[in-house]
């Protein structure tokens, strides 16, 4: 009876200790994980339309216009007529998209 009543305690023990642990790992897949999957998938979208003649800001903060493009790399046209080669990863914005998306004062 003795061993019956310890184990009892013992279960109900570790099921409100397991039932927290696994509220934690909901809680940081929905808070943490998701919103960064999400993310990511949405840049590679971005970078995947983006088209020569499209305006982009990139990560530094560089405004310009796509000139040349490859599998891994955007040429890219700023003022003055300079033009500097950025990794796909770089890219931050489509400024082209985004300046038709503000809304009008």
């Amino acid at each position: 009876m003795t061993a019956t009543v310890i184990l009892q305690a013992g279960q109900s023990s570790m099921l409100s200790t397991l039932v927290p642990m696994v509220l934690i790992m909901v809680v940081f897949y929905f808070f943490m994980i998701r919103p960064q999957v999400k993310k990511a998938k949405d840049h590679k979208k971005l970078v995947a339309d983006l088209k020569k003649g499209d305006k982009i800001v990139t990560t530094a903060g560089i405004h310009g216009r796509i000139v040349d493009m490859n599998e891994l790399t955007f040429l890219i046209e700023v003022e003055g007529g300079t033009k500097i080669r950025f990794d796909k990863s770089a890219i931050s914005l489509d400024a082209t998209k985004a300046s038709t998306e503000l809304p009008k004062a």
